[in-house]
């Protein structure tokens, strides 16, 4: 059974910055594409980056692009991602969420992916 575990989260003030880790355990980790997503009260749950299994590319949501990075440490079996310049809207529940299939290309919809992580949340207010 695959385990995922997110932290990192907390309260930071608008323009700062906050990196989320998310330790993956139970199967092989190189195996998986990894996902973020977010939920904010009373929202959808959005699709904020991604990466490949064989870590080759990443895809971003347009509203983080150029602000966030996804990263992946197969040695460590962990994802992170880095959040800079941070604003209000980024306000919300993190998740990590794994992939178990090899695709050709990521997966940007929540119900491709089929381990789940217990979230992490980040409040972003001065």
């Amino acid at each position: 059974q695959v385990q995922l575990v997110e932290s990192g989260g907390g309260l930071v003030q608008p323009g700062g910055s906050l990196r989320l880790s998310c330790a993956f355990s139970g199967r092989t980790f190189s195996n998986y594409a990894m996902g973020w997503f977010r939920q904010a009260p009373g929202k959808e749950r959005e699709f904020v980056a991604a990466i490949h299994w064989s870590g080759g590319s990443t895809h971003y949501a347009d509203s983080v692009m150029g602000r966030f990075t996804i990263s992946r440490d197969n040695a460590k079996n962990t994802v992170y991602l880095q959040m800079n310049s941070l604003k209000p809207e980024a306000t919300a529940v993190y998740y990590c969420a794994a992939d178990s299939l090899r695709r050709l290309r990521i997966a940007l919809v929540p119900n491709a992916y089929n381990y789940w992580g217990q979230g992490t949340p980040v409040t972003v207010s001065s």
